[in-house]
Parts: C-alpha cells; structure tokens; sequence
C-alpha cells in the first residue's frame, strides 16, 4: 500500500489522477474500502510540487546536503537570536544553504511539463522557495522530503530563505578610561560614540524583527496568490480537457451512427444483390430451356 502510494507521486503529473483511481477501484474490489478511500482523497500536486518530488527523487545526495545545510541554518539563526552568533557564522550558513538548494533546482529545470514543454520561469522560481522552505521549516520539510509534496511552499521564519537579517549581538563591556577632573559644578561631558561602532539598542532589534515579519508575511501572501492563480489554470486546464473529451464523445457518436447506417445499407444491398442473382439464374435456366425447345422442334 505504501509503495503503491509512494509510486503514484513517481509518476508523471498527467498519469497521477487515472493511476490513482485505478488503485482506488483496485483496492474497493479487494474489500479494502477504507484504503481505497484514503487513495481516492490523495491530491493530484501542483506543477512546482511535482518538479520538487522528481527532483529530491533522483537526487539524492543533494537532498542529503540541503537537509544538513538547513539544519546548519537554523542552528546559526538560533545563536544569532540567543545572542550567542556572529553575523559572519550566519552569512555563512546562509549561502551554504542557498548552494544546496541549486543543484535540485537544475533537476527540476531539467523537467517537462504536461504538455511536453520546459517549466515556467514563474514554476521554477516556486520550487526554488519549496526547496527553501523545506530546508528551514521542520513542519514543510516532513511532506517535501518525503516526494509526496501536493503544493508549494514558501520560506518561513525571521530569516526565511533570502537575505539574512542579522540581530545584532550584545556587546561586551568595554573599560572605562579614567575621568578627567572637573570644576566643582560642572557635570562631565559625555563619551563620544566611538565612529563606526553602533551600539545594539532594543529599539534596533524591534525594528530588525518588525521588518523580517513584514517580509516573511509579504512572501507569505505572495506564495497564497501563486497557489491560487496555480489553482486556476488547472481549473482552466481541466474544464478546456472536459469540454475536449466531450466533443471528442460527440464525434465518436456521430461516427458510430454513420457506421452503423452504413452497415445497414450495405446489409441491404447484399440482400438486393443476391435476389439479383437469383434472377439471372432463373433466367440462364428458363433460356437454356427454350433453346432446347427449339432444337426439338427443328428436329421433328
């Protein structure tokens, strides 16, 4: 059962819905109505998800590296956080995982659609922020990694999979210079901020976190809008399939009727034909019999 499921999001995206109805039906003969349901009920993917699936499919190794390179991210977006981190460290990580989602997007570009044509720009550019999301957000990389993934995702979390927003770290103490002395009176003047050092405010760090916030809801509603202009092309593509299979229907009805008045009248003239020669030999038998006729009477 598990291996029929998983072969099903194996296969080519226009054979998904008929291979799995035909499991459904397979599994409904067998007395398996429960699994014959939950197979009915499975989600054809989208046109990224399924480039995705092909993608982790058949490469392997890379996939290894992208889970291994995403966990390294989100340990490095921990420490920044905690404070603990370096921006260096995060950068780092960053393109590490940045790196590894390249080569499954190469694979996927290597794929045809439906129709036999190269993917969109648009889908491959929703499997490069699938492949994201699943590297960073534990929740996605459960359905990606497993190759069953029905829909795109889109990166989530403070950081997602663009630029790194680094938060800056606690300093340390500096040390003190001693005070210079002042008259009775006058308060010391205040340290100059030193140039090119700012210091880490909460009021920076809130700033830091609204903007990531913002960016990560804009993906989000971004990653919405694409899953339904996706939803309704194959909505379009379904109901422009539908009325072809049906004017497809019309004209094999139409080419039966004809086949079969064609038939008739071909049943009827081979019924005239033979009453035809049914005559011609009645009469070759009626002439044969008039001229032996004739030959007697001359005789006589």
């Amino acid at each position: 059962m598990a291996d029929a499921v998983d072969g099903l999001y194996g296969l080519p995206l226009d054979e998904f819905v008929g291979a799995r109805d035909a499991l459904a039906k397979e599994l409904r003969a067998a007395g398996q109505r429960d699994e014959a349901a939950a197979v009915k009920a499975l989600k054809k993917p989208s046109v990224a998800a399924w480039a995705v699936n092909q993608a982790l499919r058949t490469q392997g190794k890379a996939a290894r590296e992208l889970w291994k390179a995403g966990d390294a991210l989100a340990a490095a977006q921990e420490k920044v956080l905690a404070g603990k981190g370096s921006g260096a460290d995060l950068r780092a990580a960053t393109e590490r995982e940045r790196a590894a989602v390249e080569p499954l997007v190469d694979a996927a570009r290597g794929l045809l659609n439906a129709s036999g044509g190269d993917l969109s720009a648009a889908t491959i550019e929703r499997v490069r922020e699938t492949l994201h999301a699943g590297a960073i957000d534990p929740e996605a990389r459960e359905e990606i990694a497993s190759g069953r993934a029905t829909r795109e995702r889109a990166p989530q979390g403070l950081f997602g999979g663009g630029d790194a927003v680094v938060a800056p770290a606690p300093r340390k103490a500096e040390a003190r210079e001693p005070e210079e002395a002042t008259p009775r009176g006058r308060k010391p003047a205040a340290a100059k901020p030193k140039r090119g050092a700012p210091a880490a405010t909460p009021k920076h760090d809130a700033a830091a976190a609204k903007r990531a916030r913002e960016d990560a809801e804009r993906e989000r509603k971004e990653a919405a809008a694409r899953q339904r202009e996706e939803a309704a092309r194959e909505r379009k593509e379904a109901a422009a399939r539908e009325r072809a299979r049906k004017a497809a229907g019309q004209r094999v009805a139409k080419a039966e009727k004809a086949l079969a008045a064609a038939e008739k009248r071909s049943a009827e003239a081979a019924v005239r034909l033979e009453a035809a020669r049914d005559d011609e030999r009645a009469a070759t038998d009626a002439l044969a019999e008039a001229r032996a006729e004739l030959q007697a009477a001359e005789r006589g």
